[in-house]
């Protein structure tokens, strides 16, 4: 019993170790940052390693689209604005 409480010990370390998160934080799944971010590129259209450009052409191509004068709300201007903001701050500096 005690050997099998060690190797899980070694095994929890392990993952650790190795990806940097425990084991049980595999199992909550993606933080709620994350699930932002995904969300926002999803709404924009672009990949993950999108340019500042990409993001602002997506941007304007959605607020295009969702505009009111062009049968859009307030509110989806707003979300398309929040996930450029968010998008935009993720990048990394210089990009």
């Amino acid at each position: 019993m005690s050997r099998l409480l060690i190797l899980a010990a070694l095994a929890v370390l392990g993952c650790k170790m190795l990806t940097g998160r425990w084991p049980w934080e595999f199992l909550k799944g993606k933080s709620r940052r994350e699930q932002e971010v995904l969300r926002a590129r999803k709404l924009l259209s672009v990949r993950s390693n999108a340019t500042h450009a990409e993001i602002i052409d997506a941007h304007k191509r959605l607020l295009a689209a969702v505009h009111p004068d062009r049968g859009g709300t307030n509110e989806q201007v707003h979300e398309a604005n929040a996930a450029r903001d968010l998008l935009l701050e993720t990048l990394p500096d210089g990009s």
